[in-house]
């Protein structure tokens, strides 16, 4: 058991620092002291502190059953809640921080079930030797903030290594979600999992399988939101995991012909994701949609895969059957629509943009791929630009400039035109007056022309537009 002589000054100043940005961690101390019980911080807070990455998620530990908790912090707590009560965890809110206390725990597992058959431990060690990693298995007691490691944590934050308490076996045979969190854990902190964790990983993949949807789903978005996600994606692939939830990602690893005719769109594909990656960061913080939409954009490559008679290899249509493919696989995966929408919406535009640089698109086709792209343009120029992972500097330059020049061309455009809000130039009630309709489809359908010719003619005067529902009025009523 470590004590806190044995951190280094930089740490022992974290560790004390965690301690006074929360005041509210002191209070809960002394509380459980005056009803006899252990309480300590445990998990990421600690972990985050060391590493010099405060934040604001707190996870307790006592020796305290829940009923006990809940009496110690009522009056004190602004607000509980007991929805983990059954894993022996309390919810309590105050000073705008949640906080979960979880009594000491020392469950065990069936190997079938995918929750624990929950038994409370009796002291720290007991709760420490069950969490997923050394590197969350450290603890500061709030009564005297005494520091205790019991498994090496502090040393693998020093060597940047993901190791297990126990046997990554034993670890991963309790909760094999805990496979799926190295890998996020690699990608959120850039550290290196260890061997024999990567062994277990590659042996018991299919454990995975235990696990919910919605689990697997908020350990993977959390991996692609981290600093390093192609790290963790490698390490998915690398060790089978990606094949239980994601096979679509280990598909992409196809033969490259014998005249090396297309890219390795395995390797293609992680680039993209870390050109994402880079635009994202660059401006504002991680986007899971524009990440979600790089890793999957060329999923239906595998599948539309031709070789011609002159062996050049194509993929024709690949766009719309990757974004059917997309759709599926993130409704598996749970993703809500707000989601699954505008990533399947990314993949199906995506190739719209090349051809440009040929100089065939008028005024209406970039109107058009202003219109059919609407709020998700922002994102479309982040994974179009994302999407040139040529090595040829030269093309790649003129791509760029291409690109350069389209949103120049929209910027003009649209400081001419409201060309996110591109609407016909009669409305509705114009369109009934002039032909003489009542409401129903033929406004509809006359609408929708108009907007057609909108899109391909810019912005018409009233005569204009009139003439134009005229004449569509002759050949349709």
């Amino acid at each position: 058991m470590s004590n806190t002589n044995d951190l280094t000054t930089a740490q022992r100043e974290a560790v004390h620092a965690l301690m006074a940005r929360f005041p509210v961690a002191d209070e809960l101390g002394r509380r459980f002291a005056q009803a006899g019980h252990d309480i300590h911080l445990v998990g990421g807070s600690v972990r985050d502190a060391l590493l010099g990455r405060l934040g604001d998620d707190l996870d307790f530990c006592t020796d305290a059953h829940p009923d006990e908790t809940l009496r110690i912090v009522k009056g004190w707590a602004e607000a509980t809640w007991e929805t983990g009560r059954e894993f022996g965890t309390i919810g309590a809110f105050r000073d705008g921080l949640r906080l979960e206390i979880t009594t000491y725990r020392a469950e065990s597992y069936d190997g079938v079930s995918r929750n624990p058959a929950v038994q409370y431990g009796t002291s720290l060690s007991d709760d420490l030797s069950r969490r997923d990693f050394s590197i969350n298995a450290m603890a500061v007691s709030l009564h005297d903030h005494r520091f205790t490691d019991l498994y090496g944590g502090l040393r693998d934050l020093h060597e940047r290594m993901i190791r297990t308490p126990k046997a990554p076996e034993q670890s991963f045979g309790d909760d094999p979600l805990r496979m799926l969190r190295a890998a996020r854990f690699a990608a959120q902190l850039r550290f290196v999992v260890d061997e024999p964790v990567i062994r277990a990983m590659s042996d018991m993949s299919g454990q995975l399988t235990r696990i919910t949807a919605e689990r697997v789903r908020e350990e993977f978005s959390k991996l692609l939101l981290g600093e390093d996600p192609v790290t963790g994606l490698r390490l998915l692939v690398e060790t089978g995991l990606a094949e239980i939830f994601l096979p679509e990602l280990t598909e992409l690893k196809m033969e490259i012909d014998e005249h090396a005719q297309h890219k390795d769109v395995y390797e293609h594909t992680l680039t993209v994701v870390q050109n994402a990656v880079n635009l994202d960061t660059a401006d504002g913080g991680p986007d899971l949609v524009l990440r979600l939409a790089a890793l999957l954009h060329d999923i239906g490559k595998p599948a539309t895969k031709a070789v011609g008679s002159d062996g050049r290899v194509s993929f024709h249509h690949h766009e719309l059957v990757g974004a059917r493919m997309a759709k599926h696989r993130l409704k598996l995966l749970k993703y809500p629509k707000d989601v699954i929408s505008p990533v399947v919406g990314l993949i199906t535009l995506h190739l719209r943009f090349y051809g440009y640089g040929r100089g065939e698109w008028t005024d209406s086709a970039v109107r058009r791929y202003v219109h059919d792209a609407s709020e998700l343009l922002a994102r479309l120029h982040k994974l179009t630009r994302s999407d040139c992972t040529t090595r040829n500097r030269r093309k790649a330059a003129q791509l760029a400039a291409d690109y350069d020049a389209l949103e120049e061309r929209i910027a003009r455009i649209a400081a001419e035109e409201d060309l996110a809000k591109v609407r016909p130039d009669l409305d509705g009630n114009a369109i009934m007056e002039l032909l003489g309709l009542p409401p129903g489809p033929l406004v509809g359908r006359a609408w929708k022309h108009l907007k057609e010719v909108r899109l391909e003619r810019g912005p018409l005067s009233q005569d204009e537009a009139e003439h134009e529902l005229r004449a569509w009025a002759e050949d349709n009523l």
